[in-house]
């Protein structure tokens, strides 16, 4: 899951979320610590809030990626992500139940127009595209865009990319796909983050665009750094924020922007950085 004007992960379309929302039902599938099903019927919360299904702060995903929503070895969806919605669940006397679907439908904000989930936090960089549809958090997380390639290409820049003719692949829906695209650019897409790391390790792409903590994270992986290097940091300005319906509930919002607020200046937000990340915030890259 960096900012160019159209924005991680791409921007949306009116018609997209229509289409999107008629096709939820075929496309999620709940991975979280607890089951039920999640219905367009709100149900009050502590607090006065109102939640898709009581007791629980229902929220949509695209897993894997790394490290801010993937599973651990026991099949908990655990990330940076995770630990950030956390406060708010906390504050609201409930629990975080995860849903994975694909990111286009959270992107378009069709995953909460249909009442899918109460919010989306899936790395989504903030784009004026994407607030015509969902309303977000203030920011809780400052990224950019990375180049990976196979070791040896030579490639310094995504310059170096189109004069050496190497591929280029790219997520789907993802602001590291538009900005290559703004470029000049024709990546071959990927569905997510893990089958582009896939086609880079197969030969499919040269070199590979995608958020710098997940390119980052690949790399310690002793198989990616044995044969792949960052050959570029591209510095997109973009920042995340959690996804909320258009027209979002007041009290759910403020929490989530209050509880962001008070991580970041009472230590917790750099404790839950350093967990996930090794560094401290402003240290990445």
């Amino acid at each position: 899951m960096a900012l160019s004007p159209k924005g991680r992960r791409g921007y949306a379309a009116g018609a997209l979320a229509l289409t999107a929302a008629l096709a939820l039902s075929a496309c999620g599938s709940d991975t979280g610590s607890s089951s039920g099903t999640t219905s367009a019927s709100a149900s009050a919360a502590g607090g006065g809030v109102k939640l898709v299904e009581p007791g629980k702060l229902t929220v949509c995903t695209n897993i894997p990626y790394e490290p801010f929503q993937f599973q651990d070895a026991s099949g908990k969806i655990v990330g940076f992500d995770v630990d950030i919605v956390d406060l708010a669940a906390k504050k609201l006397g409930v629990t975080q139940n995860i849903v994975d679907i694909d990111f286009a439908v959270i992107k378009s904000g069709a995953a909460m127009a249909a009442g899918k989930c109460d919010v989306a936090a899936a790395g989504m960089t903030i784009t004026p595209e994407r607030q015509q549809n969902i309303d977000f958090s203030v920011p809780y997380f400052d990224a950019t865009q990375a180049l990976l390639a196979k070791k040896g290409t030579g490639a310094k820049s995504l310059e170096d990319v189109k004069a050496k003719n190497l591929k280029l692949g790219a997520q789907a829906s993802t602001t590291g796909l538009s900005y290559a695209q703004e470029k000049g650019f024709d990546p071959t897409e990927y569905a997510d983050s893990s089958k582009e790391l896939l086609a880079l390790q197969a030969g499919q792409a040269d070199v590979i665009i995608q958020d710098l903590p997940v390119v980052l994270t690949w790399l310690k992986k002793p198989d990616v750094a044995a044969k792949f290097e960052l050959i570029a940091s591209l510095n997109t300005g973009e920042q995340y924020g959690i996804g909320l319906k258009k027209g979002a509930d007041p009290v759910l919002l403020k929490t989530i922007n209050d509880e962001i607020t008070k991580a970041k200046s009472d230590g917790t937000y750099e404790k839950i950085f350093m967990k996930w990340f090794d560094k401290k915030p402003g240290e990445l890259g």
